[in-house]
């Protein structure tokens, strides 16, 4: 039975990358208004995950909905599906020649006819809402971490979408700068009515602000359920991903990296 309130539904899923499966057989339903984080380690299939929900890529079996429709293969549905999601990437994608605010500014100049005092007003909320509005004119090279990425996630707020998707919105920052995105992120779905899915590997500093916990491992759906059902976990999978044991049932891959060390030196020849 499904639920009539999820914002997002896959069924059966199957993601593959270079002929490589990457997630398989994967179902689940996101509701209208959770904050939900997804775990894993490295390489499990997380950001492949978000890319399904995006329309990047394609499924190879198995279904993907996304505010109650199913996600276009291309053309002008899919981009007009893009427009309700507001996506923070793990390197912020901010144009170093462009002001926060203009930075802000940019979806609604490319996706919408409003006059520019409209425009400026809308971006003025957006920077006020991270707390930003003060920095305006600064360019990004003249933000912290932390501030670059309130202004990335400002800009994904732009369009007000009523779905976020967060890659890894925690790295490189530093512990105080975690707290204040994380906090962020839980005020804004509540205050402005979102759904947020957190891919991540912070398991500390997301699952307070989560209201509901998924984990990703061996290529499929390990774990759902509550941050606090997350933590009492016996099961050993479970256990070593929280836990950062070295052994157990998630082997430590070196082919992955041996892969990609082959690939960079392919691409420098």
């Amino acid at each position: 039975m499904t639920d009539s309130t999820a914002i997002i539904r896959l069924r059966g899923l199957r993601l593959e990358r270079g002929g490589r499966v990457v997630l398989r057989d994967l179902d689940l339903e996101i509701a209208r208004g959770e904050v939900v984080a997804v775990f894993g380690p490295s390489g499990s299939g997380k950001s492949t995950l978000l890319s399904a929900l995006t329309g990047e890529l394609a499924p190879s079996a198995g279904s993907v909905e996304v505010l109650d429709r199913p996600v276009p293969a291309a053309g002008r549905a899919l981009l007009d599906l893009r427009k309700g999601l507001g996506v923070l990437l793990q390197g912020n994608g901010l144009l170093t020649d462009l002001t926060a605010a203009e930075n802000v500014a940019l979806p609604l100049r490319t996706h919408t006819d409003l006059p520019a005092p409209v425009i400026a007003r809308l971006v003025d909320m957006k920077l006020h809402a991270v707390g930003l509005r003060a920095a305006a004119d600064a360019f990004p090279r003249e933000l912290s971490g932390g501030m670059a990425r309130r202004v990335a996630l400002a800009r994904a707020l732009a369009l007000d979408p009523p779905l976020m998707l967060y890659d890894e919105p925690l790295t490189g920052l530093d512990p105080i700068a975690c707290g204040v995105v994380m906090s962020l992120v839980r005020r804004l779905n509540d205050t402005l009515g979102l759904t947020s899915v957190v891919v991540t590997h912070h398991v500390h500093e997301t699952l307070p602000v989560a209201d509901r916990a998924v984990v990703i491992a061996d290529g499929r759906l390990v774990f759902s359920g509550t941050p606090a059902e997350l933590q009492a976990s016996s099961d050993p999978l479970i256990r070593q991903f929280l836990d950062g044991q070295p052994d157990g049932p998630i082997p430590f891959d070196n082919s992955t990296f041996a892969g990609a060390v082959s690939a960079s030196a392919q691409d420098a020849a």
